[in-house]
């Protein structure tokens, strides 16, 4: 049995909870991955799956195994990278979690990168708030782009400040068509109260953003009930594209639809809501060269003009 690769593909249980799924993850049949397990269970001495129909978690046990286990393949891929980069050409994979509505900008981050450096492999996943911090914590990401104010000081996670998201109405534009080829349409500003007003399309409950948003009309005096609910950023700007409804956008989403001159945004205030967002890692995990080299390019002063420039007020 090879340890280490049994313990990668208990990892991969653990993030798809399916056997079918982690087996197609790993790159082998489903009957290996089982195998591969219940020899694991027999060098430990352990059960370490609960076992039904399907899936139904780790025991106990399995739950320590499986800490243990992103530990040591943490440990694996650092001593990797490190025997594999020369100085100045990191190398090896980059684990960067985001969460949706920042998307626009890790995607840039993440090119930027690979350009810099070829040696390296960013993925890069969109999650939850929640997922994210829960990643760093478990070492299956190294760096995540979320918003910081959920972040308790001087706790277990650190901060690399980026930029501060506003927040827009976003909207076809009324009455005479923009000329052919014109940018999206910048408009006056509209307080919360009235954008409750119009049909919106807004994130689902649970999306850290969307509590952003209903706090903001909830400030403003007003309940909203949207017409549409969708729990992906790509559905928000389709529907205000395709439809009569409208959509609540952060700057980084709005600078994505810059050439759609059929549509305005509109800058949101009455409150005016301002967010931070920014990089978050381990405080105390030793980094790989990979993260070494992001947290470089997070920090450099071309990288931050860039980010801010795209992803917070838009005209600024």
């Amino acid at each position: 049995m090879n340890l280490l690769t049994s313990l990668r593909y208990l990892v991969a249980l653990s993030e798809h909870r399916h056997f079918a799924r982690a087996a197609q993850a790993c790159h082998i049949t489903q009957p290996a991955l089982s195998n591969a397990l219940r020899a694991l269970e027999k060098e430990f001495g352990t059960p370490i799956v609960r076992r039904a129909r399907s899936y139904a978690g780790l025991t106990p046990e399995g739950e320590r195994v499986l800490a243990s286990a992103r530990r040591m393949l943490h440990e694996h891929a650092l001593l990797q990278q490190e025997l594999a980069s020369r100085a100045g050409h990191p190398t090896g994979r980059l684990q960067l979690g985001v969460v949706p509505t920042a998307v626009p900008v890790a995607a840039r981050f993440a090119a930027q990168l690979r350009a810099a450096h070829p040696g390296i492999a960013p993925l890069v996943r969109a999650l939850s708030s929640q997922d994210l911090e829960e990643g760093l914590e478990n070492l299956s990401l190294d760096l995540a782009l979320g918003f910081t104010d959920r972040l308790v000081p001087g706790g277990a996670l650190a901060v690399l400040p980026q930029y501060a998201e506003h927040y827009f109405l976003v909207r076809r534009r009324t009455g005479a068509g923009p000329a052919a080829g014109a940018p999206l349409h910048l408009g006056a500003p509209m307080h919360w109260a009235d954008a409750a007003q119009l049909p919106l399309c807004l994130l689902t409950p649970e999306m850290h953003n969307r509590s952003i948003v209903d706090s903001a009309f909830a400030q403003a005096g007003s309940a909203v009930q949207p017409a549409m609910e969708t729990s992906s950023v790509l559905t928000l700007t389709l529907s205000v594209l395709a439809g009569d409804l409208c959509s609540v956008l952060p700057g980084a989403l709005v600078g994505t639809v810059r050439s759609e001159g059929a549509l305005e945004a509109l800058p949101l205030v009455g409150p005016e809501i301002v967010t931070p967002v920014g990089f978050i890692l381990l405080a105390k995990a030793q980094p790989s060269r990979a993260l070494e080299a992001a947290l470089a390019l997070a920090r450099a002063p071309a990288w931050l003009a860039d980010v801010r420039q795209h992803s917070g007020a838009l005209g600024e």
